[in-house]
């Protein structure tokens, strides 16, 4: 496994940029992206896309740079259909004049060219999921049809090859968690450090509000969430859930929930806290590569059901600040459910185990990481 030496640069009065795939939303990785804005108060931000007023005021206020993505018909509609543009656009950002590149990536924004003697450092949130061990989840056949996943295919082992081709523009990875520098020396033979994404343990607090009856989904409504797991299951034991978020796969859940199921849209950080504070478990379908939500439901103190792969069992301490379930199935999550509204779980346990992910935490840790990589 190759680790790059970094190059030499200064890091006092260092010119320093970020780089992040696109501004859409506010998400776990814009939440990372937030905490790199307060570290570094001056640095742009070159991304793919920005819709404008989709995240913080805080990102808003840096300088941001966009690509020909901005300009291409509806990109707030349709940038996901133009991800085979991505690789030869994200190579026509000017970094010439900076010292410090750092990208947060889950698709292409580790695949910046800086000049020869700019540092880069990637905040990998994973490797392109699609293009590696996601592929069928977006693009199964069942989804696209036959002949779009045969020409996807195609495409997809195409943007894999320059995935891996492009992680030697970066000089040191970090980890998102210890799972996803798993698949980061799996797919790139690199090693990265791990450090877990900041929380606002600050503002996710327990409160006095009264428990209701509901479960919780916070999530992109994207294939890979298994949303439709937490559907089915909540079906199963007719018991209400209520599911945060907004993404392509609206429409195909609300086909298939039932009565018992509300879907919310996006919600204000207020109307979001009191959703966690009420519920009584927070259901986590997927495979996560870290998970932000759940840390934030602990905070909260609500427990998290979550399937027993991935982040979430670097999170999720099974019996005392939730359950990890061993089978990614509506049977196994139902069963997982029932169990949670029959116990109890310590609220400071679940309090103790958030305050572990603080934000305060983060924002040193990756100061001193970034000293230690700028020489």
């Amino acid at each position: 496994m190759r680790e790059s030496a970094p190059r030499q640069s200064s890091a006092a009065g260092a010119r320093v940029v970020l780089v992040h795939d696109w501004l859409t939303g506010m998400r776990g990785g814009e939440k990372v992206l937030e905490s790199l804005c307060r570290l570094f108060p001056d640095a742009p931000i070159y991304t793919l896309l920005h819709i404008p007023g989709s995240v913080s005021e805080l990102i808003e206020r840096h300088p941001i740079r966009t690509s020909l993505i901005q300009r291409l018909p509806k990109p707030e509609r349709y940038y996901r259909h133009y991800l085979p543009l991505f690789p030869s656009v994200i190579e026509l950002f000017d970094l010439d004049d900076v010292d410090v590149v750092i990208s947060t990536s889950h698709c292409a924004a580790k695949a910046v060219v800086p000049t020869g003697r700019a540092v880069h450092i990637c905040y990998c949130h994973s490797p392109m999921r699609y293009a590696w061990d996601q592929f069928d989840a977006y693009f199964g056949a069942e989804r696209v049809g036959a002949v779009s996943n045969a020409a996807l295919r195609l495409v997809m082992a195409w943007l894999a090859r320059w995935d891996r081709a492009t992680a030697n523009r970066v000089d040191r990875f970090v980890a998102n968690s210890s799972f996803v520098a798993g698949r980061i020396t799996r797919y790139y033979n690199r090693r990265a450090s791990v450090l877990h994404p900041p929380v606002d343990t600050q503002f996710f607090t327990p409160g006095g509000e009264a428990l209701e009856q509901y479960f919780l989904v916070v999530s992109a409504l994207v294939p890979y969430k298994r949303i439709d797991v937490a559907i089915l299951a909540a079906a199963q034991l007719d018991v209400p859930l209520k599911i945060v978020g907004t993404g392509p796969e609206l429409a195909r859940l609300q086909a298939m929930a039932g009565p018992n199921v509300e879907f919310t849209g996006a919600l204000d950080p207020e109307t979001l806290r009191d959703a966690y504070r009420r519920a009584q478990a927070l259901v986590l379908p997927a495979a996560e590569d870290f998970g932000i939500v759940p840390v934030e439901s602990l905070a909260c103190g609500r427990p998290v059901i979550a399937l027993g792969y991935g982040g979430a069992t670097e999170t999720v301490v099974p019996g005392e600040t939730g359950l990890l379930v061993d089978r990614n199935t509506p049977d196994a999550f139902a069963d997982a459910m029932a169990e949670a509204g029959r116990r109890s779980f310590d609220l400071s346990a679940m309090r103790a185990r958030a305050d572990k992910f603080g934000r305060e935490r983060f924002e040193s840790a990756f100061a001193s990481l970034v000293a230690e990589t700028v020489k």
